[in-house]
């Protein structure tokens, strides 16, 4: 795993996966709010968008608005997918174990989300609450973490048995 390829092959999988998990994500998203209000979040990616314009512009915006939120959410998700693929054969540890690293990129992911990036941006900041956060991190954790590390892993060693 020592020099790193980051070719079109290397694009193409971070794409494939950060697609995949930005999916997921919005999906898992979309079912927790139906699960906690009993309706379905028809704006949640103007919420998202409220992350450049102010949740009182996006909140009454439209379909640009809302495809400002997707381009937002989909930014995100393939950034942190670019970079656990960029860290990925540089940092041996982080084939360790696939259950257990996507685990703590996730939380990664999370803080660097709420501690770094979200106070950037004129979205209101919520509550750290443990046993939410905790929530939070394990299914981030199913529908990101597990599966950038698990494509990370086989686009490297596809890499390796190649040579």
């Amino acid at each position: 795993m020592g020099k790193q390829v980051m070719g079109k092959a290397w694009i193409e999988s971070v794409i494939i996966t950060g697609l995949f998990v930005g999916t997921t994500d919005i999906l898992l998203a979309f079912l927790s709010q139906y699960i906690k209000t009993g309706n379905f979040a028809e704006k949640m990616f103007l919420y998202i968008a409220g992350g450049a314009t102010g949740l009182e512009q996006s909140m009454t915006g439209g379909f640009w608005t809302e495809l400002l939120g997707l381009f937002f959410h989909y930014f995100i998700a393939l950034s942190f997918t670019a970079l656990f693929f960029y860290l990925y054969p540089k940092w041996k540890i982080l084939s360790y174990n696939i259950y257990l690293t996507g685990i703590l990129y996730a939380v990664f992911v999370n803080l660097v989300m709420r501690y770094i990036i979200l106070p950037f941006t004129p979205l209101p900041s919520q509550p750290f609450i443990l046993s939410r956060a905790f929530i939070d991190w394990i299914t981030l954790g199913i529908v990101l973490g597990i599966p950038i590390v698990y494509f990370a892993g086989k686009f490297y060693s596809a890499r390796i048995d190649s040579k």
